[in-house]
């Protein structure tokens, strides 16, 4: 450890809520540190570090400038600013340079432009630490977007004293997502292929798997999704390396924010609802329809859809299995954007059946929580879900999920199939409209004995989704990697 009062873990991301968000990615950042802070703030130093965003500038957070540091390149050198602010009580720091910045978006979606920005501020957080003096004893990085700077410890700062005793952790959130195309800035900033005989030639010069490689820990969001990329169906080709070096994977499921999502106390409800007051749930649905049109009836069951409308999130699915159950009472409304022929699809299901289904083809926040609050069954037929948040909110606020057993989802949700009296949802097995259809059949079945879909709702309600639990599992991990964590 670099002092014998706390030991310092630098946690680093490409987004993190509120100041930078995009996907889940960002609920982590936002909020992992921030538990971990408060439970053991006398043991660790924790603090983040993301990019100095456009987004970010934008929203004009008090910031303070700390200087200027050069970073070295095969032609030259240029300068980074480092930022400092307060996120939940994290310090936070913000980077920002031609290579890093230069008001970009998050992620450009282009290969080589976004493989030279988080290539860049890899090299950028480290030198940042060195900057203020500040030595990691473990750097926590997520995803492809920090993964250089786990790889970069075992290549370009190999022999620096400076970073001699920093342990690494790589949390994977979404394997197929490596950072391919950023080999021309890799090299640029002076990387050398990985010589790591285990790895694909393809994965040489690309950012997630070096960083596998070099990790000295590797974190999937999930124990469900750690099995799962171990297969070449989930693994993307790197699940050969996996197998080889399963003694340093783990899963560590993700948590939710339960004060934003807290039926309770929801700003965004007209009637809050606890376990113990599940009959004011009602409330929301009748509030529900009547703002949608939809024929008022607490007895109809409401399914919702939250999400993006993405093929990795089995939307398609939906579409194809419900024309089938037609004849059945149920309403329908989906609330996300995405994939064109998805949208095309919601659509289309919504003039189809107008008396039952509502598409609603934007993002919205405050919708999002009526639905969640609204909702007697949240569908989530994933094709693959490292870990998901969606369910855990759903099952928050009492709405039971129909879920594929994949990744994350069959780690949170207790399937009615095997265990009726403990369940908090329901599960198939099968990337078919027909599994789905079977088992939002008999969901709707369960739903007609309110005795049971009560015990299916206080199950699900009284599930323990906090970020405690998962800093908890971290500061673990902290502490074997750092042997003497106080």
């Amino acid at each position: 450890m670099s002092t014998a009062e706390k030991l310092h873990v630098l946690f680093a991301s490409s987004e993190a809520e509120p100041l930078a968000k995009v996907g889940g990615l960002g609920d982590v950042a936002g909020a992992l540190p921030a538990e971990i802070n408060r439970i053991a703030k006398d043991h660790v130093d924790i603090r983040l570090i993301i990019p100095f965003h456009a987004v970010i500038k934008e929203k004009n957070p008090p910031v303070g400038w700390i200087g200027s540091f050069p970073i070295k390149t095969k032609t030259g050198q240029s300068l980074c600013d480092l930022y400092v602010t307060d996120l939940d009580g994290v310090i936070t720091y913000l980077l920002d340079s031609d290579g890093i910045n230069h008001n970009s978006p998050i992620y450009y979606g282009d290969a080589t432009l976004d493989g030279r920005k988080y290539a860049h501020f890899s090299l950028a957080l480290l030198e940042a630490m060195r900057f203020i003096d500040w030595k990691i004893d473990v750097l926590h990085a997520n995803d492809w977007h920090t993964a250089l700077a786990v790889y970069a410890l075992k290549d370009l700062y190999k022999d620096d004293p400076f970073f001699t005793q920093t342990k690494t952790i790589l949390t994977v959130h979404n394997l197929p997502y490596n950072g391919y195309g950023a080999d021309a800035a890799m090299t640029d900033l002076g990387f050398s292929p990985c010589s790591d005989p285990d790895l694909p030639d393809w994965a040489r010069l690309t950012p997630l798997p070096v960083g596998l490689a070099a990790a000295d820990r590797i974190i999937a969001v999930s124990p469900g999704y750690a099995e799962e990329i171990l297969t070449p169906d989930y693994g993307c080709g790197l699940d050969g390396y996996l197998r080889l070096h399963l003694d340093k994977l783990s899963g560590i499921v993700n948590g939710i924010d339960l004060e934003k999502w807290n039926p309770e106390a929801d700003a965004y409800i007209g009637h809050p609802y606890s376990i113990d007051r599940l009959h004011s749930k009602q409330l929301n649905k009748l509030d529900l329809q009547r703002e949608l049109g939809l024929e008022m009836n607490p007895e109809i069951p409401m399914l919702t859809v939250v999400s993006r409308l993405d093929f990795q999130k089995g939307i398609g699915l939906i579409f194809d299995a419900l024309p089938d159950l037609a004849d059945q009472a149920w309403q329908l409304v989906i609330l996300g954007t995405g994939a064109k022929e998805l949208e095309d699809r919601a659509q289309e299901i919504a003039a189809v059946f107008p008396d039952k289904v509502v598409s609603i083809l934007k993002y919205d926040n405050a919708l999002s929580h009526k639905l969640y609050a609204s909702g007697d069954i949240f569908l989530m037929p994933s094709l693959y879900e490292p870990c998901g948040l969606s369910q855990m909110i759903a099952m928050r606020y009492g709405n039971i999920p129909v879920a594929r057993a994949t990744g994350g989802l069959k780690n949170t949700i207790i399937d009615f199939h095997a265990s009726p009296e403990r369940a908090t949802g329901f599960l198939f097995e099968e990337k078919t409209a027909e599994g789905l259809k079977a088992t939002l059949e008999m969901a709707l079945n369960v739903f007609k004995n309110k005795q049971i879909w009560y015990r299916l709702q206080r199950n699900a309600m009284s599930t323990d989704f906090s970020w405690k639990r998962s800093a908890l599992q971290y500061l673990q991990m902290y502490q074997e990697l750092s042997q003497n964590l106080k």
